[in-house]
Order: C-alpha cells, then sequence, then structure tokens
C-alpha cells in the first residue's frame, strides 16, 4: 500500500508535546515540556460543569455556540477592551483555539495564499496553514534586550501581492514576548495598508506579569474590522482539557469560519460552555491570583534555571521561560531534549521545531513553570546536574 497521508501533511506526524509527554512518562522524568497545569480551575465553575452535566446538557448545543457563553463572552470583550461584538453573529465557540485558528485559516485562505506568522510558533499554525494549501512565511523573533522581538524592515519585507492573513499570537508561545502597542500598531498599518486579514491567537490574554499590558490587535484603529480574534477558557481558567475557545469578529468573518467549523466539530461540548460562562462572569479574583502565583512560579524557574548555567530570558507572558543552552556547552536543542532525561530527569521542549528556518531555533529550549512550586523546585535541583 503507498504512503495514504496527503503529501502536504507528511512532514508533521507526532507533534512534539505528545513525544515529549510520552518520554517523560516512560522515563519517569519531571515534565517540564507540555504547557498544561497540574492543579484544577476555579472550584465554583467546576461546580457549574457537573451541573450542567446532571441537570441535562449533554446533547448538541447551537452550532455558534451556547446563547450564554456567547453573550458572557461579549460582557467580556466590551468590559476588559471597550470592544463591542453582537453575540448574535459576531461570536462562535469553537473546540479551543486550535480549531478556531484552524478553521479560521481553511475558511479565509485560498490554496497558494500567504500566511505571515511570527516564528517561532506554535506547531498548529503550520498545520493548519499545510492543510489550506498555503504558505507560511516567517518573520523571526530574535533576542533583543532580554526579550524576543521582530525586525520592523524583515516584516515589510515579508508581504507579498499573494499574503492574505497576518496570525498574530501574543501573549506570545514559545517565547514570552508580549507585543508592545508600538509593535502592533506597525502591524496595524501594514494590514491596513495592504488590505490583510489578522488572526489573533490571545489564550494568554490574562497571563500577564510585572504590569504589562496586553494590547487586542483589534482595539487599534481600524483593526476591529479585519480582525478575527481568538482566545480560550482553558490557559485563563486553568482547563486545557475542557477545549473550549471562541472567536470575535465582524459577522461576514464569522460567518465564514462558520462555514468551515460546521463541518469539522459543528459544535462545542455543551457542559463546558454554561461552566465558562459563570467563570468569565463570576471568577475575576480567581484568574488574578492565578496570574499572581504563576509570576511566582516563573521567577522561582528562572532563577533555578540560571543557577543551573542557564541564558534564561525573561518572559512577559504565559506560561513558558525561554533558554539558550550555550554556556552550557550544548548547541541542538532538539538533541539536547532527548538526552535531558538522561542526564537530569527533566522533559523540555526543543524551540527549533517551531521554526520555519529551524537553524534559527537551534540553541533555544523551552520549560513550562504552570506546575506546583515542589515540582519546579525538584526539576531545578535536577537540572543543576548539567553543570555540576
Amino acid at each position: 500500500m503507498t504512503e495514504p497521508l496527503v503529501s502536504r501533511m507528511r512532514s508533521f506526524g507526532t507533534t512534539i508535546f505528545a513525544e515529549m509527554s510520552a518520554l517523560a512518562v516512560r522515563t519517569g522524568a519531571i515534565n517540564l515540556g507540555q504547557g498544561f497545569p497540574d492543579t484544577d480551575g476555579p472550584a465554583a465553575m467546576l461546580d457549574h460543569a457537573v451541573h450542567a452535566i446532571r441537570s441535562g446538557a449533554n446533547q448538541y448545543p447551537p452550532g455558534p455556540g451556547v446563547t450564554e457563553l456567547r453573550q458572557a463572552v461579549s460582557e467580556h470583550r466590551e468590559e476588559h477592551y471597550g470592544l463591542s461584538y453582537d453575540p448574535d453573529g459576531e461570536i462562535l465557540v469553537t473546540v479551543g483555539a486550535t480549531e478556531a485558528i484552524a478553521a479560521s485559516i481553511l475558511a479565509l485562505c485560498e490554496p497558494g495564499d500567504e500566511v505571515i506568522a511570527f516564528e517561532p510558533y506554535y506547531d498548529s499554525y503550520a498545520a493548519s496553514i499545510a492543510l489550506a494549501q498555503a504558505r507560511l512565511v516567517g518573520v523571526t523573533l530574535r533576542p533583543d534586550g532580554g526579550r524576543f522581538t521582530f525586525d520592523p524592515g524583515e516584516l515589510r519585507a515579508a508581504i507579498t501581492p499573494r499574503t492574505r492573513v497576518i496570525l498574530v499570537n501574543s501573549p506570545h508561545n514559545p517565547t514570552g514576548t508580549v507585543f508592545t502597542r508600538e509593535e502592533l500598531t506597525l502591524v496595524a498599518e501594514l494590514c491596513r495598508e495592504h488590505d490583510l486579514i489578522a488572526v489573533t491567537d490571545e489564550v494568554y490574554e490574562h497571563l500577564t506579569f510585572d504590569g504589562v499590558e496586553h494590547v487586542p490587535l483589534a482595539t487599534l484603529p481600524g483593526m476591529r474590522e479585519r480582525t478575527v480574534m481568538i482566545s480560550s477558557a482553558g490557559k485563563t481558567f486553568s482547563v486545557t482539557g475542557w477545549k473550549t475557545g471562541w472567536i470575535c469578529a465582524p459577522a461576514p468573518l464569522v460567518g465564514a469560519v462558520q462555514t468551515v467549523k460546521q463541518f469539522l466539530t459543528f459544535t462545542a461540548s455543551a457542559p463546558w460552555q454554561a461552566a465558562v460562562a459563570y467563570g468569565l462572569r463570576h471568577e475575576r479574583e480567581w484568574v488574578a491570583a492565578l496570574r499572581a502565583s504563576l509570576q511566582d512560579k516563573r521567577d522561582r524557574l528562572m532563577e533555578g534555571l540560571a543557577a543551573a548555567g542557564f541564558e534564561v530570558f525573561r518572559p512577559a507572558g504565559t506560561y513558558f521561560v525561554q533558554t539558550d543552552i550555550r554556556p552550557l556547552g550544548f548547541d541542538d536543542g532538539v538533541a539536547l531534549t532527548r538526552r535531558l532525561p538522561e542526564l537530569a530527569g527533566v522533559v523540555a521542549i526543543p524551540t527549533q521545531v517551531f521554526y520555519e528556518h529551524a537553524e534559527r531555533g537551534r540553541p533555544f529550549v523551552r520549560f513550562a513553570f504552570c506546575k506546583k512550586d515542589e515540582v519546579i523546585d525538584e526539576a531545578v535541583t535536577r537540572l543543576k546536574r548539567l553543570s555540576g
């Protein structure tokens, strides 16, 4: 039998997250690779999910999403960002942000269109673009002043007559960068100048540190009408397994995405939607406490990584710390992370797998700090073997 997988997907295979998580299980290593918390979300929100199940919310909900959640998302956008979205037509509930991104790219891109993404990028971006038979154009984020940022000239040069979408992830996984208002202003100017659509992945919108502001691209002049704004409950409420996300956009863009989404999953799981609506309306203090806790965990892990010999970049948001392994005498992140369980009993993620230009990410390794303090402390103790 010939290879059954279509050619455009053959380069993807098993995700690096599945590979490294399996490696952690197989070796008994501490998993600081995949970004999922080891504690649960707010108890009252979890109780709402149980109540929804026991109350009969177990059949297909409406395709656009449960009315209560769409209304809660609309209220949330208005309250936090001053953005007004009609819950009936401008908000679509999805099976997590990953589906929202895939459905958006499939809906908006013709074969041969180009999608600009900042590399390193979350791995589903490249797969979604390949499925659409579009072309990914990477604009590289490079260390500058302790954070990762892009060259404005490189971003301008990446735009061609075939460019259709700019995919913007801020707060950014895996670098931890939160794009500044000035950086986003340039992106907005280019979108308006070249009539581009922006698809924004903002799943870490509430997980920024040190008082750093998250600025949604849609809030900038002329951008609401050309932005597909994506977020989810998974990171905000530590319920990554619920896979409940949403897009906010003008009705024509939502309609386009929903046309594709209905043939992917049709709708999202009913019980979680009512619970997430409760969370958006009532768990603000819980989210604030989570943010403060994660900032402490970030500092705890950064200090330990620096003591172990890594060059450490201070993330302004997300779950992740980016490191340079060259001070430890290593220069290949993939090779090191595959040996790391043997060398130190820890699993991490090699950043180079998130690059179009893999050589640019070769010396970088990502560690997750969304774990209990005792897990972080034990991982740091083990990592010190690398410099000992």
